[in-house]
């Protein structure tokens, strides 16, 4: 069992100033002192980046639909270990869930696994007493979940501050803090960034977090709030090990320990945490090369890996740094273990809008204005770095960009209602499909295990699959 002090943003719906409020609250507790870690619920790494660059420890998601719900408490007790709060980012409104499973995967369905209180940030910007009609519902709503209280967001004036509170407390829910208008401004990097602004440490992040610290400071009874996160129980399950899990699934490997290569910056990596402590765990030793700025990979890497964060509106930036594409379509060439995530899949293809990219798939990337996103339950259709033929896994996509062809000769992935997608060439393993490998450890031993060979294969070098070498 594990006591971890804990509390779960959430709100009515999208748009009343959750993420700004979980920012802002991890940024003032631990300019305090306090250890405190960031979490978001489902599949959306910028928001766990810039909870994580608040908190100064890696933000991490929470997301059943990738990780199983079975993981859920002990990959946040992974994630929280040591710290004197958690804070959990909701997604959408309280009840709602991305995959139309909120019994599961909803904001509230993981407050409730996790046994936390429930904070909900209301935009009452153009609302009075019905403010206590509106929490009472949601409080009313599932007798298992805990509605710990509110803070209200957008408020208008003293008055108006003073008849909300009058009305919550007819209703005997708890006001943790209230925010004017003004109070939390749009100051972080615009979402086309992606995590990079969090991962180059940028100016205009730091400095965001920093304001939105400080307005939650200023506006937020912090020691109330604390008091009712340490109020939470001990958590119903021991925390996730990646030593643990690898052991499960066949490793660690027992030979040389192989350098493998994380695609990332100075503040973390385009994947999750999760990847990089598995592949530790695994055996390797792990470095991270910056995509956008570094010119060579670092110097006796054996695989490279590219995690499904890499933004697509970076594809100038990553084309223009010509030397590391030629290094990394080397890398692939020579057989070594190249695994592609997301965005990730564009830089390995031959263009992508007329630009150059390292040209190891032959494939050419173009833009399109609709978004593709959603969950995918895929198949393995070829033997990889990461999978064995049939391996079923469940994952992430969300691109604007598209490749023609879809797949290579040797196809990563099926689905249904879909056609193969995805490459497998040599060591390369290609995809938009952006799975959470804490629910798949076997990824990481295959993938280490692969570095540690790195035996070329001679009959590879006329391989079709791919571009010729």
């Amino acid at each position: 069992m594990t006591v971890v002090p804990r509390l779960v943003l959430s709100a009515p719906s999208s748009g009343h100033g959750t993420n700004a409020l979980a920012i802002g609250l991890l940024a003032a507790l631990a300019d305090r002192g306090l250890d405190v870690a960031g979490f978001k619920v489902g599949p959306d790494q910028i928001d766990a980046g810039y909870l994580g660059l608040a908190a100064g420890r890696p933000g991490r998601t929470i997301d059943p639909r990738l990780t199983g719900a079975d993981r859920v408490v002990p990959l946040f007790a992974h994630g929280a270990e040591g710290a004197g709060l958690a804070v959990v980012q909701g997604s959408m409104g309280l009840y709602d869930s991305l995959a139309g499973r909120p019994e599961t995967e909803s904001t509230a369905a993981i407050a409730t696994a996790l046994r936390s209180p429930v904070v909900m940030v209301v935009d009452v910007g153009a609302m009075g007493q019905s403010v206590a009609a509106l929490v009472h519902g949601f409080r009313a709503y599932d007798e298992q979940l805990w509605l710990g209280g509110v803070i209200l967001n957008r408020v208008a004036s003293t008055r108006h501050e003073a008849l909300l509170r009058e009305a919550l407390d007819d209703v005997g829910v708890p006001v943790y803090g209230a925010l004017r208008r003004q109070d939390l401004p749009p100051v972080l990097p615009a979402r086309r960034h992606g995590v990079v602004p969090v991962l180059t440490g940028s100016g205009e992040a730091t400095r965001a977090v920093r304001r939105l610290g400080e307005a939650v400071a200023a506006t937020v009874d912090l020691e109330r709030l604390l008091g009712l996160a340490r109020s939470a129980p001990a958590l119903p399950a021991p925390a996730w090990s990646p030593e643990a899990e690898v052991a499960a699934a066949g490793g660690p490997s027992t030979g040389e320990r192989p350098l493998v290569a994380v695609a990332g910056g100075a503040g973390g990596t385009y994947g999750h945490v999760e990847t990089t402590e598995l592949l530790r765990a695994a055996g390797a030793e792990v470095v991270t090369v910056d995509p956008l700025h570094d010119e060579a990979l670092p110097a006796g890497v054996r695989a490279l890996v590219v995690g499904g964060g890499l933004p697509e509106s970076y594809t100038a930036q990553l084309s223009a740094n010509r030397r590391l594409c030629i290094a990394v379509a080397e890398l692939a060439r020579t057989g070594r273990p190249v695994v592609a995530e997301g965005a990730g899949l564009l830089w390995l293809a031959r263009e992508v809008d007329g630009l150059p990219m390292c040209g190891v798939l032959d494939a050419v990337g173009s833009s399109r204005e609709g978004l593709v996103v959603g969950y995918r339950t895929a198949t393995a259709l070829t033997d990889s770095v990461v999978a064995a033929t049939g391996t079923v896994v469940t994952g992430h996509k969300d691109h604007r960009a598209v490749l023609s062809p879809r797949a290579g000769q040797r196809a990563a992935w099926s689905w249904d209602g879909g056609a193969p997608e995805g490459f497998v060439w040599r060591g390369v393993h290609a995809s938009q499909l952006v799975p959470h490998w804490a629910a798949y450890p076997g990824m990481a031993v295959r993938l280490v295990e692969a570095a540690a060979r790195s035996v070329v294969d001679p009959a590879a070098v006329a391989d079709p699959g791919g571009v010729p070498a």
